[in-house]
């Protein structure tokens, strides 16, 4: 049976950190690693989008993770995303992640060639059965990986034991439902859009992964501390600022994550920049993020 209560609460998508010359530094993982785990989060998810795994290596990815799991093994849930175009690459991201001691792997379902039901199933289990000993999440992220999960998909991966969750970025808050409801009370279900972290919440979704939780944690975490005591308008009055920084944050004309690496820079937390073809900061966007930092800062002592 799983331990659902692992996966109960707020965990970040890490960001990639790199040095000046633009290469994984094991220093910033560490440093990003420890900051993460001060400010009291449940996990990380480690290799995902925000980590800009599409544009690292497998060696680069194992780096990350190496250093990501010298920090925090025992200290919180790491989820490894693996998912690589080849199902060869991802198979050894996977194995990999299993000998370091993740406590879970996630895959998105293979990108650019749209793969019929059965196929994706097969890339997910030829993954799965490289860590036969540790718990899988499908990642849902239909927007960007081209294809959806189905109801239909989701029970054929059922078949496989090691399948405990969907980690769900699509944009229905129903979808959460459908997940959960499909595959009962001990499944997991993370609610992926930041936008709609209590709906999610509220849906069912045993707690969140997502890309700007690591840029102002307290406030996903106070969210989270309320809907579960219930104070659902107070939960709502965070969300709602939590939403406005986010607009704030995309109003950049630079990479989104270029723009939260400079509100943490400000903050005293060196991660570099963005690998291309991601764009870098442009114009005005180092003022952008001072507003987003206010905004953050202003939201923090308001309701934490």
């Amino acid at each position: 049976m799983t331990d659902i209560k692992k996966y109960q609460g707020v965990i970040p998508a890490f960001y990639a950190c790199y040095d000046e010359k633009g290469e994984i530094s094991p220093e910033g993982v560490r440093m990003f690693t420890r900051h993460l785990i001060n400010k009291g989060v449940k996990g990380l998810y480690v290799g995902g989008s925000s980590g800009e795994c599409i544009y690292h290596s497998v060696a680069e990815r194992k780096l990350v993770l190496e250093n990501v799991m010298a920090e925090a093994k025992g200290c919180l849930t790491i989820i490894a995303h693996v998912a690589c175009n080849s199902t060869r690459d991802s198979r050894e991201l996977a194995a990999h992640a299993e000998s370091l001691g993740v406590d879970a792997i996630a895959s998105i379902p293979p990108i650019y060639f749209h793969l019929p039901p059965y196929g994706i199933a097969a890339y997910w289990n030829d993954i799965s059965a490289a860590a036969p000993n540790t718990d899988f999440i499908i990642y849902n992220i239909p927007q960007l990986a081209g294809v959806a999960l189905t109801i239909p998909l989701l029970r054929e991966m059922r078949k496989n034991p090691r399948v405990i969750g969907v980690k769900n970025s699509s944009m229905p808050t129903q979808d959460i439902q459908m997940w959960k409801d499909e595959g009962g009370e001990d499944f997991v279900v993370m609610n992926g859009p930041d936008e709609q972290f209590i709906s999610g919440l509220a849906m069912g979704a045993t707690g969140g992964i997502g890309g700007t939780y690591a840029v102002m944690p307290e406030l996903f975490l106070k969210a989270y501390e309320l809907m579960e005591a219930g104070e659902v308008a107070q939960a709502r009055a965070i969300q709602n600022d939590i939403c406005r920084i986010i607009y704030k944050l995309c109003e950049a004309h630079g990479n989104l994550y270029a723009v939260m690496k400079a509100v943490l820079r400000g903050k005293g937390l060196e991660l570099g920049g963005v690998r291309e073809p991601l764009p870098g900061l442009g114009e005005g966007d180092e003022d952008i993020a001072a507003q987003a930092s206010a905004m953050i800062d202003a939201a923090i002592a308001k309701y934490c």
